[in-house]
């Protein structure tokens, strides 16, 4: 490869460093064409599945401020350079190696760090950035619902006591005057009364038996 050549190859890898979330370096040896195509359609666009010469990538590494990653580039090696999703990249090479046992993921790397095959694993395993914020949202809308239950729950008892209010008015205006009306009746009941009992005509026997009681107890 002429310098210029070799240069270019560097400086393109380095920027794929660059420019990418993470990496996942692998062993490709075995797989045929097809299936290496089949696994860059399973990655889409999460990743760009690339094979690269392994003093290129080690140049390139350094380059891009990647330290230990040397031991990693032996064999035939291809570079999954993630672009989208971090995790859902890691699920399709894990899955697609669990079927095509032939590719091996031997490492990578993520915000700088490095990562054994171990790692790796265990970044698949984590849930995908889609159903992370699908259960935020979830949670979210909880929340919400909760806070508006709460906002909501004494206006609705508001209602319901002026509900209440209303329908006792219709049947006793006097309510709606501060309570007056057959209250106030009731108290004025005995007033009247003893109004009536003064107004009313005495019994013809009571005034005599009274008269009588006078002479009797006067002197002589």
């Amino acid at each position: 490869m002429a310098r210029a050549d070799k240069q270019a190859a560097v400086a393109e890898i380095a920027e794929s460093f660059s420019d990418s979330a993470g990496a996942v370096l692998t062993e490709y040896r075995g797989l045929t064409v097809k299936e290496l195509q089949d696994l860059r359609r399973s990655l889409g666009a999460n990743a760009n599945y690339a094979v690269v010469k392994n003093t290129l990538a080690k140049l390139a590494a350094k380059e891009a401020g990647i330290e230990g990653f040397d031991e990693l580039l032996t064999g035939p090696t291809a570079i999954a350079f993630i672009k989208g999703d971090v995790v859902e990249a890691a699920k399709g090479l894990r899955d697609f190696a669990k079927a095509n046992p032939t590719l091996v993921i031997k490492g990578g790397v993520l915000d700088g760090a490095l990562l054994d095959a171990k790692e790796i694993a265990k970044l698949a395993d984590l849930e995908s950035r889609e159903v992370l914020l699908g259960k935020l949202a979830g949670a979210m809308l909880a929340s919400l619902s909760q806070a508006v239950y709460l906002l909501n729950a004494p206006l609705a008892q508001a209602a319901r006591l002026a509900g209440a209010l209303e329908a006792k008015a219709q049947e006793d205006p006097s309510i709606l005057a501060g309570g007056a009306g057959t209250p106030a009746a009731a108290e004025e009941a005995p007033a009247a009364d003893e109004a009536a009992a003064e107004e009313a005509p005495r019994p013809r026997g009571c005034c005599r038996r009274g008269r009588r009681a006078d002479r009797r107890l006067r002197p002589g």
